[in-house]
C-alpha cells in the first residue's frame, strides 16, 4: 500500500520557476506510482488547476517586493484548514519554510508523523533584495534556520547547496537529492528546432543562445545583457531567446534598448507549453546562465535532456558538476569573460559534442528521482513508527 504525501510549497502553476517544478514532478509521479500526493500552496486569482493530482489552496495576499508570489494565513481559512484535517497524511514534505512550510510543521508535530524540508533558494539573496538592509536580512536568515533546525529530516539538491545551508547557520544532518526533468530525449534534435524557426522568423544558419527562468536581478541578469552587448560590439551575429517572467521584466526590456540589443533580443514571455519549451532547447546552440544565485537549477538539466550546451558561472552552485570544454562551459563573474567565453566557443568548440556528453553527466529524468524520494519516504515513515512505539 502507499503513502499519503503532501507537497507544501509558496508557489505553484501559473508561477513557474524550479521549485514548482520540482513540487509538480514530486506530486506527479508519486500519485502515479507510489500512492496519494497533494500540493498545498497560497490561492492565486483567476488560475484553476488541471492537474491529475489535487492541489489544495489557501487564501493568500502578494508579496509586494516580489510579484508575481503570494503568501497567506492558512490556519485562518476554515475551509482549508477543514479540508487539510481530513488527510490523513503518512509524511509531509516542506518546500518552503514560510507560510506552507509553516503549515506543514503545523501538521506534522499535531499529528505526530515525520516533516521533510527541502532547501531550495539563497533567502540571505532573497531577503536583501527586499529589504535593503543586511542586519534586517541576517534577521530573517535566522529565523529561517530555525525552521529548518525543527524539521526531522533536511534536504538539498547537490553538495554546493548544503555548503550554503551550513553557511547560514544549519547545524543537522543533510541529505542530497537530485533535480531531474520530465523531458525525453530527442529522436532528432535538429529537426525538433525547426518549429522554432517558423514561429520566431529565424534563420536555419543562425546561431541562437537561450535564457530560462524568472526574471529578476538575483539571476545576474544585467551581466548577461552586457555581455550580448560586447558580443555584438565584436561583430558576432546571434539571437538571444529569453524565456520566463518576473519583476524585472520591464527594466530588462529598457536595458535591451539601451544597449542597442533590440534587433538581437527577444523576449518570450512565460512559457507554459512544455512541449514548446523543448523545441526552444532543440533550437538553441547554447544555454545562457550566467545565475550565482540559483543552487541546481533545473534548465541546466532540461537542456542536458535535449542535448543543449550550457554556459555557466565558474564557482556558481548550478555549475556543480560542470567540467569546462567537456560537459559545459564555465566563465567568470564578468561581461568581458562570459562575451570572450562565448565568442570562442562558437568558432572553435564542437558545441555538439558538449551537449552530447551533458546529456550523458548530467541528464536524469523525474521518473528515477521520484523513485529515490519515495524509498527514502517509506524509511522515514517506518522508522519514525518504530521510534513512537
Amino acid at each position: 500500500m502507499g503513502l499519503i504525501t503532501g507537497q507544501f510549497n509558496e508557489a505553484f502553476i501559473p508561477i513557474m520557476d524550479g521549485v514548482t517544478n520540482v513540487v509538480r514532478n514530486y506530486a506527479l509521479w508519486l500519485n502515479r506510482k507510489y500512492g496519494v500526493s497533494y500540493v498545498i500552496t497560497p490561492h492565486y486569482p483567476d488560475y484553476e488547476d488541471k492537474e491529475e493530482f489535487e492541489v489544495i489552496r489557501y487564501h493568500s495576499f502578494g508579496v509586494p517586493t516580489r510579484p508575481p508570489y503570494r503568501t497567506g494565513l492558512p490556519v485562518l481559512d476554515v475551509q482549508f484548514m477543514h479540508r487539510i484535517k481530513n488527510i490523513p497524511f503518512d509524511i509531509v514534505h516542506a518546500h518552503s519554510p514560510f507560510s506552507a512550510g509553516r503549515i506543514a510543521m503545523h501538521i506534522a508535530r499535531k499529528r505526530g508523523i515525520p516533516i521533510v524540508a527541502s532547501f531550495h533558494s539563497k533567502y540571505y539573496d532573497d531577503l536583501l533584495e527586499a529589504l535593503k538592509l543586511q542586519g534586517a536580512a541576517k534577521i530573517g536568515v535566522s529565523v529561517i534556520m530555525d525552521f529548518y533546525n525543527s524539521a526531522d529530516f533536511v534536504w538539498t539538491v547537490n553538495k554546493s547547496t548544503a555548503g550554503t545551508l551550513r553557511e547560514y547557520g544549519y547545524k543537522g544532518n543533510i541529505e542530497v537529492i537530485n533535480n531531474g526533468t520530465e523531458f525525453d530525449t530527442p529522436a532528432d534534435r535538429r529537426s525538433e528546432g525547426l518549429v522554432i524557426n517558423k514561429i520566431l522568423n529565424l534563420r536555419p544558419d543562425e546561431t541562437v543562445f537561450l535564457y530560462a527562468g524568472q526574471l529578476v536581478w538575483q539571476k545576474n541578469l544585467k551581466t548577461l545583457l552586457n555581455a550580448l552587448a560586447i558580443l555584438k560590439k565584436m561583430g558576432m551575429g546571434y539571437r538571444m531567446l529569453i524565456a520566463g517572467m518576473g519583476y524585472a521584466e520591464s527594466e530588462l526590456k529598457k536595458m535591451a534598448e539601451e544597449l542597442d540589443l533590440t534587433d538581437r533580443v527577444i523576449f518570450l514571455g512565460p512559457v507554459y507549453d512544455r512541449q514548446y519549451m523543448r523545441c526552444l532547447y532543440c533550437r538553441a546552440d547554447l544555454l545562457l546562465f550566467p545565475s550565482l544565485y540559483d543552487n541546481a537549477s533545473i534548465v541546466l538539466q532540461e537542456a542536458a535532456s535535449q542535448k543543449c550546451p550550457a554556459l555557466l558561472v565558474q564557482g556558481s552552485n548550478t555549475a556543480e558538476g560542470v567540467i569546462d570544454g567537456l560537459n559545459g562551459l564555465l566563465a567568470e563573474n564578468s561581461p568581458e569573460s562570459i562575451a570572450k567565453k562565448i565568442f570562442d566557443s562558437v568558432r572553435t568548440c564542437d558545441l555538439s559534442k558538449i551537449g552530447e556528453n551533458a546529456h550523458e553527466t548530467l541528464y536524469r529524468k523525474w521518473e528515477s528521482i521520484v523513485d529515490e524520494v519515495y524509498g527514502r519516504y517509506r524509511e522515514i515513515v517506518s522508522a519514525y513508527k518504530r521510534i513512537r512505539a
